[in-house]
């Protein structure tokens, strides 16, 4: 018998989000940050949900979590732990925020403007 490959999981990524290939919520995305909900009921996880499902509530007891944090904790791809948490999104169990979006372009003449006013200050 060969060897399993070290880091590969036993079960595929598939089957810990019960066969589902795409998240019920398409902007579920790898930066969406991921709370648990504090909802009444959402104390025990209810009967169907899958191992992994359980894992990442779990996970997140001990405080938020991004997409990509959870996967990487859970040792499952980012695509997989996207589909668990729009179910358990779905669900109510926990709160999906959507990622803080880049900032836009700075003014470099504020920039400049703010910088020489600082070094104005400096030499007073």
């Amino acid at each position: 018998m060969t060897p399993r490959p070290a880091g590969r999981p036993l079960v595929p990524a598939y089957l810990s989000t019960g066969g589902v290939a795409r998240p019920s919520r398409p902007h579920m995305e790898r930066l969406t940050v991921l709370a648990l909900s504090g909802e009444p009921g959402s104390d025990d996880p209810p009967e169907d949900l899958p191992a992994a499902g359980v894992a990442l509530l779990e996970a997140l007891e001990r405080g938020s979590l991004a997409v990509v944090e959870a996967a990487a904790l859970l040792r499952l791809p980012v695509s997989a732990v996207r589909v668990l948490a729009a179910d358990l999104a779905d669900r109510r169990l926990v709160h999906a925020r959507p990622p803080i979006p880049p900032a836009g372009r700075f003014d470099p003449d504020l920039l400049k403007r703010v910088a020489d006013g600082l070094r104005a200050l400096k030499h007073d």
